[in-house]
């Protein structure tokens, strides 16, 4: 792995078989989870990859690093992991997905106090993701203009999975 993809070493394997076992299989079922939230729009996915690289922090670390190199969600594990940073794309879609959650809600809910109980939980969520940094460094799509910063980055993966 290189810098850019180094992790820290915050948690120590369990010891005991068992628990090991039951780190394992919280991870798997955060993976789980967190991949369904990837289509389904009230179900979020980053919490339960957070969730799984923890569990696995515990259990395996080989499976933790795995989920940090992953393409899709290893940049998002990194940022947060480093410094508590939100992509805006991310962010975008959080507020979107929270908007229509509650519309579906508002619109469908018997009670008039469902929707309001929801909105409140939704708008506290929304005003901790906007507070959130971005990252300091751009994403590899918006550094390179003309492709080859793309295509080193790729390369370099692929490198360190050799």
């Amino acid at each position: 792995m290189d810098d850019q993809t180094a992790l820290a070493e915050d948690a120590t394997v369990c010891a005991s078989p068992l628990r090991r076992r039951l780190w394992l299989a919280l991870g798997y079922a955060a993976v789980g989870l967190g991949i369904a939230g990837t289509v389904l729009p009230l179900l979020p996915t980053t919490p339960f990859l957070l969730l799984a690289a923890g569990a696995f922090a515990k259990s395996s670390p080989a499976l933790r690093d795995r989920l940090y190199r992953d393409p899709r969600f290893g940049p998002l594990l990194r940022d947060w992991q480093s410094e508590g940073a939100i992509p805006r794309k991310a962010k975008a879609a959080a507020l979107i997905g929270m908007s229509v959650s509650w519309a579906i809600v508002a619109l469908t809910a018997s009670r008039p106090l469902v929707p309001i109980l929801a909105g409140t939980c939704m708008a506290a969520v929304a005003v901790y993701i906007v507070t959130r940094p971005s990252p300091s460094r751009p994403a590899p799509q918006e550094a390179a203009t003309d492709g080859t910063a793309v295509e080193d980055a790729n390369v370099s993966a692929l490198r360190n999975e050799a």
